[in-house]
């Protein structure tokens, strides 16, 4: 099965997004499309080796009991699926040809959907989990493992069920969008911005609220608590940045494919800004693993550790070992050098 641009796969009707069609939009999505290429070029590489040693360096930690590192694999894994989707969707912007099929083309888009929403859940679970464990010492140590294996597990099933509705939608962005009922429409918009986003929110501000709170009181762990407000308060930075956007542009984007938004301006600016919202959700894949790194301590000493180890094995070869190099070269003795400084 072989797709290009000018196929569709269902028929739809004349909507307010084909009225208010210009030249300069129609410029603009093609400018577009090659902005989703050099994009997800440019994230390509980057999120694959960072979402890698992210992956690498915190199964290490499954053996010691760590805060959250359940959740941050698993998040870890969901950008990486995302990230190994990214070559088709070059091939596609780059060829606007399709050879893969209708159900890869599918898959790739859900995917990005899964990623998107398994991201926002395991943030909050992460922030949830933080904020409890820091004000209730006791609840962490009675917490075992499985648990979180098993609020894992159910997040997946969940979120894999609730972004199935949006493979009826469409594949890629210049196919065009199947017209369902407006009942719905909005019914999709309401879960949507409500599980997707509003609640999430809440949930991180209201463990941000907490704990910034618990420092006001006169307590010896106020390190401790320092290290999990910044955790959380990043986490829901991040949160805002990569995932608010899209969804303000989410709302009104499906309002205008249905015909209930029908102003022209607002319909082309919303048309222009949607590429933009779409590329700074999936720049969480990188960013995830940054956060991973410079707020959990847990993380970076492992990371450090590992990579010394490394170093050290790497300098310990023959190739390297100073007895290959014996007769070629003498190291100085460390206080001479020293003296000629």
């Amino acid at each position: 099965m072989v797709l290009n641009a000018s196929e569709s796969w269902v028929s739809t009707t004349m909507n307010s997004s084909d009225r208010c069609h210009d030249n300069n939009t129609s410029r603009w999505e093609k400018d577009s499309e090659q902005m989703y290429m050099y994009f997800y070029l440019l994230l390509f590489l980057p999120g694959l080796f960072l979402n890698t040693i992210a992956l690498w360096v915190l199964c290490r930690h499954i053996s010691k009991k760590t805060k959250a590192v359940i959740f941050m694999i698993n998040l870890a894994i969901a950008d990486l699926a995302h990230i190994l989707s990214l070559p088709l969707r070059i091939y596609y912007y780059f060829t606007h040809h399709w050879p893969f099929g209708r159900g890869v083309c599918l898959f790739c888009f859900y995917l990005k959907y899964l990623n998107m929403y398994a991201a926002i859940v395991f943030l909050v679970c992460i922030s949830v989990q933080r904020c409890v464990f820091l004000l209730k010492p006791f609840s962490a140590r009675r917490w075992r493992r499985r648990y979180d294996l098993l609020i894992s597990f159910i997040v997946w099933v969940v979120v894999g069920v609730c972004c199935s509705p949006f493979i009826l939608m469409r594949c890629f962005k210049d196919l065009p969008m199947r017209h369902v009922s407006q009942s719905t429409a909005v019914a999709m918009i309401t879960f949507g911005e409500l599980f997707g986003f509003l609640l999430p929110l809440l949930c991180i501000s209201y463990s941000s609220f907490r704990i910034a709170h618990s420092l006001t009181q006169k307590q010896k762990t106020k390190g401790e608590k320092h290290r999990a407000l910044k955790m959380v308060l990043s986490c829901s930075g991040l949160f805002l940045f990569c995932f608010g956007p899209y969804h303000v542009n989410f709302l009104l984007y499906l309002l205008m494919s249905q015909d209930i938004l029908t102003d022209c301006v607002t319909v082309v600016a919303v048309r222009k800004f949607h590429p933009f919202s779409l590329c700074i959700a999936s720049l969480s894949c990188c960013l995830n693993p940054i956060l991973y790194y410079f707020l959990t301590t847990e993380f970076r000493m492992h990371f450090m550790q590992r990579t010394t180890s490394f170093s050290d094995t790497f300098l310990s070869s023959p190739l390297s070992s100073p007895k290959y190099n014996s007769g070629k070269y003498k190291p100085k003795r460390m206080d001479s050098t020293l003296s000629n400084f």
